[in-house]
C-alpha cells in the first residue's frame, strides 16, 4: 500500500490509500457519511488484481485534512482534485454521499471514464433526515454519546434493519465509525439542502452503473429511479437481498457487478 496526497481547491490536503497492481485502470472509491477509506477493506482483495485502486479519505477523516467551514461544494471539488491528480482516465465508485460527490465531479472534469453510483441519497421528495433528528444528534454529541449518534443515523436516516446494525457493531471498523460521529450532523444537513436538478445532468455522456439494494428503503429507490430517467447512458442493477452496505454483507456480489461493468 502507498499513499497519494492531493491539495484541493481550498488548500485542504486529501489522502488516498493506493492499492492494486499499479498497472490496471484507476478506480477511485469514495465512501459515504460517517466513514473513511477503510470501509472498503472487504472488497480490496476482489479488485486489486485488475485495478489501480485509490480509496479517498474524504475531508475531516483518516489522513485527510479539514477546513473551518463545510459544504458539499468543497467535497465535489475534492473529488475532482483527486481524479485530475491521478493523471489518466479514472473510473469512480461512489457510495451513498460519496455517490453524490462522484456524480457532481463528473460535471466538473473530463477525466472520469465511468461512474458507479451505489444508492446516492438524493433528496428528491424532500429532506431525508426526519425533522428534529439532526438537532438530537447535536445534543448527543454534546453529552459525548458518539455511539448514540451513529446508531440513530443508522436506524432513523438510513433505516438499517437491526440485523445489519448488529453486523456492523461486531465489525472491526465500528470503533472508527464512532470516532467519526461528529461529521454526521454537518453532512446530513448538507445533503438535505442539496437540490438535484435533472437538467444539469441530461447531457452528461459518462456511462453510469446504478446500484440498488433489492431490500433497500424507498428513499434509495426513488434516487436511483431519478438518475435512471436522467442520465443518458446508464443501467440499473439490483443487488438482490441487499440494502445499503453490500460491500460489507455481500462483497463478492458487489465486486462482480462492478467488474462486469468496467472490464
Amino acid at each position: 500500500m502507498t499513499t497519494l496526497k492531493v491539495t484541493s481547491r481550498d488548500g485542504t490536503t486529501l489522502s488516498c490509500r493506493v492499492e492494486g497492481n499499479g498497472k490496471g485502470s484507476p478506480l477511485l472509491l469514495i465512501h459515504g457519511a460517517g466513514n473513511y477509506s477503510g470501509r472498503w477493506n472487504p472488497i480490496f482483495p476482489l479488485f486489486e488484481k485488475d485495478f489501480s485502486i485509490y480509496a479517498l479519505d474524504r475531508r475531516g477523516r483518516g489522513e485527510s485534512g479539514d477546513a473551518t467551514e463545510y459544504s458539499l461544494e468543497r467535497e465535489f471539488e475534492d473529488a475532482v482534485s483527486v481524479v485530475d491528480a491521478i493523471g489518466r482516465p479514472v473510473n469512480v465508485l461512489g457510495h451513498s454521499l460519496g455517490g453524490i460527490c462522484a456524480l457532481e465531479a463528473a460535471l466538473r472534469t473530463e477525466n472520469i471514464q465511468r461512474l458507479i453510483l451505489y444508492e446516492p441519497p438524493l433528496p428528491i421528495d424532500g429532506p431525508l433526515t426526519p425533522q428534529g433528528t439532526v438537532d438530537r444528534l447535536d445534543a448527543l454529541l454534546k453529552t459525548g454519546d458518539r455511539e448514540g449518534v451513529l446508531t440513530t443515523v443508522m436506524l432513523e436516516v438510513i433505516r438499517m434493519p437491526n440485523k445489519e446494525l448488529d453486523f456492523l457493531r461486531n465489525s472491526p471498523a465500528w470503533k472508527e465509525r464512532i470516532a467519526l460521529a461528529h461529521t454526521l450532523p454537518r453532512e446530513l444537513r448538507a445533503v438535505d439542502n442539496y437540490r438535484f436538478d435533472a437538467k444539469r445532468f441530461r447531457n452528461l455522456n459518462t456511462p453510469a452503473l446504478l446500484l440498488l439494494g433489492g431490500d433497500s428503503p424507498p428513499v434509495f429507490k426513488v434516487s436511483i429511479q431519478a438518475l435512471a430517467s436522467t442520465l443518458r447512458h446508464n443501467r440499473t442493477v439490483v443487488l438482490e437481498g441487499q440494502q445499503h452496505i453490500a460491500m460489507d454483507t455481500a462483497p463478492k456480489l458487489l465486486a462482480q457487478e462492478v467488474r462486469s461493468f468496467l472490464l
